[in-house]
């Protein structure tokens, strides 16, 4: 995956996340992870997908997670 591509797929994705691309699929659809379509392919733009794991990540202040990704 190139640095500085904003547009990714769905593999590309679950790479980014470390998670299986059904996963990715599965979260697009259910409108859990922000994506759109182009035909029948979903895309997500970079900065929207590092958003959406900010939004999802939560620190206490001993640095312990309290929220998960999905």
């Amino acid at each position: 995956m190139t640095k500085n591509k904003e547009i990714m797929t769905a593999k590309e994705v679950a790479e980014y996340l470390n998670i299986h691309p059904l996963t990715v699929h599965k979260y697009a659809r259910e409108g859990k992870i922000p994506a759109f379509k182009i035909g029948t392919d979903w895309r997500f733009h970079k900065k929207y997908i590092e958003r959406w794991i900010r939004e999802k990540s939560t620190y206490s202040p001993k640095g312990k997670e309290n929220k998960t990704l999905v």
